[in-house]
């Protein structure tokens, strides 16, 4: 393959979509491909407000080379009202170029999220983060139900994609089964960005 990664672009405000975005990394390369994380900057409502260009701490930033050469996708955020977060939505509604070229056209993608607690909208989440996907052409997948997690999980992880509950004061681990889906999304956007090319 040419484009021999797969890109988990996220945004993390707490630590554990972060997290996730790593477990998810292992798994794409458990499947022979190079996990890319790059996260976006926060957005600020002081027009004024700029960020360094490298963040001080965790993945760089994504820049918008990285996005159309990417072999998949995989799009991480945690849950703002049932919703992706800001930052992440403000980079997806600046990725026109890659839509009017095609860049992401037939290429694979998945999406994860984080929420507070178990019915803070994490499902639509990651069903809105799914549209822009859609619109750029891309081959969206979720997590199958052959994942014995889906059925044994008593927290996060959804056919949708892999998902945490990170508890009202965002304290809590992520479960054995909640990483087992992350590893298992990884993995599979791996295999089929691989399948896809030949």
């Amino acid at each position: 393959m040419s484009d021999s990664y797969i890109l988990v672009l996220y945004y993390s405000r707490k630590g554990a979509t972060r997290e996730m975005a790593q477990l998810i990394g292992r798994g794409i390369e458990a499947a022979g491909l190079e996990a890319r994380l790059r996260t976006v900057p926060p957005v600020s409502a002081t027009c004024e407000a700029t960020e360094p260009v490298i963040p001080e701490l965790g993945d760089i930033y994504c820049g918008e080379q990285e996005l159309k050469s990417c072999a998949g996708l995989i799009l991480g955020s945690p849950t703002r009202f049932g919703n992706m977060a800001a930052p992440l939505k403000y980079f997806i509604d600046n990725t026109s170029s890659s839509w009017l070229n095609g860049d992401l056209i037939g290429k694979p993608a998945a999406v994860f999220t984080s929420t507070g607690s178990m019915h803070g909208g994490q499902e639509s989440t990651l069903l809105s983060m799914m549209l822009p996907l859609l619109h750029h052409g891309m081959v969206i997948t979720g997590i199958p139900y052959s994942e014995n997690a889906l059925h044994e999980t008593q927290s996060g992880g959804t056919p949708y994609g892999a998902s945490h509950i990170s508890g009202t004061h965002h304290d809590r681990n992520i479960s054995a089964e909640e990483q087992h889906l992350c590893t298992a999304l990884g993995k599979r956007i791996a295999e089929l960005a691989q399948k896809l090319s030949h």
